[in-house]
């Protein structure tokens, strides 16, 4: 008997250390490698898991605030045989991204119950679901506080299902994939296509999609815009592009323009792919368009494959914001005194998960199992997912 108790005690330890491991261990600022990451790391708007591990091998997550209230959210879902990873990046306010993030994974956990399988179609049900619960709030909201119609965000969905990996886009944050080449050189590949009006296929989308509306494109110092206003194309929310009900009066000059729309300006459908991983994918890199706006793909994963696991996603963020104090012509301790919302005229919110990928655990019975875990970007705690769900689910079908 005193046997079984032991058992039993033991196994529901595992999650426990898990728990206490991920809050402590990442207090330091000192990579494994006992070097130190920086002081960034130590900046009150800088918050980062420096190594963690997921069911096919291990992740760095970071997230530096610029606005005055971080309009970024992002999270990282962990299953025993299943990776969640969603960054949002939104814009007007905090509202769509912060639902996105309450809502998205649920409604993926709902559909793979009812399908009892994971496709494409399911991701863009999720998708689809998300932004039809947004704008019902939008509209039940919108006579007391109208400005909710005004903010959106972007949406970068990455889930790996056991071999699978499947990835979807509404805007211009970015997934790129770090592969070994032939010669055995790290080779970049864009996974996701951005929605951004300065790319000349989004314009010319735009153009055939509205051919009766001569200020679908409006150029602002030497930046396409749609109406003059927005850059992306696809997003959750932005209502008042959606909807003629939901359009803001000139007392919000920065949503407004002259004439009334009468039909959607911008749409949620995304962009999804899907790749069946091979033992020469590498990494995976999910990032805001903070981190890209300053880093080309080939200089990201060069970075990840020449530097050390532990605090990598750290390491991309703080290189960004070297970047920018020599672009602004500014000291890199300058540039750690301007306060959060000022910070924004430097650099946007900059949010980065880096997904490493060890294939040889696809089919190794592992000694310690994964805990199920939800990591919430920007937050130092973390809780159980809900992936037990989706298990479940797919088992059935067994």
């Amino acid at each position: 008997m005193l046997s079984g108790v032991k058992k039993t005690a033991s196994a529901c330890w595992k999650p426990v250390r898990r728990y206490v491991r991920m809050n402590i261990g990442n207090n330091s600022n000192h990579d494994r490698d006992g070097s130190d990451s920086g002081s960034a790391g130590e900046h009150p708007l800088f918050w980062s898991r420096d190594l963690e591990r997921h069911f096919l091998g291990e992740f760095s997550f970071a997230v530096f605030q610029a606005n005055e209230v971080l309009e970024d959210r992002s999270q990282v879902e962990i299953g025993r045989d299943a990776t969640f990873i969603g960054v949002y990046d939104g814009h007007g306010g905090a509202d769509a991204a912060r639902y996105i993030s309450d809502h998205l994974f649920f409604h993926l956990i709902k559909l793979v119950d009812d399908s009892r399988s994971m496709s494409e179609d399911v991701i863009r049900g999720a998708l689809t679901a998300t932004e039809d619960g947004f704008l019902t709030l939008v509209s039940r909201t919108f006579k007391f506080k109208p400005v909710i119609a005004g903010i959106g965000s972007c949406c970068l969905v990455g889930l790996i299902w056991k071999g699978t990996l499947y990835v979807a886009n509404l805007g211009d944050s970015r997934a790129v994939i770090g592969t070994l080449g032939r010669t055995n050189k790290i080779v970049a590949e864009q996974l996701t296509t951005e929605h951004n009006a300065s790319r000349s296929e989004i314009r010319e989308e735009l153009r055939s999609s509205h051919p009766d509306d001569s200020s679908i494109l409006v150029q602002k110092q030497g930046v396409w815009r749609i109406k003059g206003i927005i850059q992306v194309s696809r997003s959750i929310g932005d209502a008042y592009l959606k909807s003629p009900e939901l359009a803001l009066d000139p007392t919000f000059p920065r949503f407004h323009f002259p004439e009334p729309i009468s039909r959607p300006v911008l749409t949620a459908e995304p962009s999804v792919c899907t790749r069946a991983l091979k033992p020469n994918d590498q990494f995976l890199i999910f990032a805001s368009d903070g981190l890209w706006e300053h880093f080309t793909n080939d200089e990201a994963v060069q970075l990840v494959h020449n530097s050390p696991r532990v605090g990598i996603a750290k390491r991309l963020v703080q290189n960004t914001l070297k970047t920018v104090a020599r672009k602004m012509k500014m000291k890199d301790e300058q540039l750690r005194d301007v306060e959060k919302g000022e910070r924004r005229k430097y650099h946007d919110d900059i949010t980065v998960v880096v997904i490493f990928l060890d294939h040889d655990l696809l089919n190794e019975e592992m000694s310690l199992p994964i805990a199920e875990l939800s990591v919430q970007g920007f937050v130092d705690t973390c809780g159980p997912s809900k992936f037990n769900i989706l298990q479940q689910a797919t088992s059935r079908t067994c």
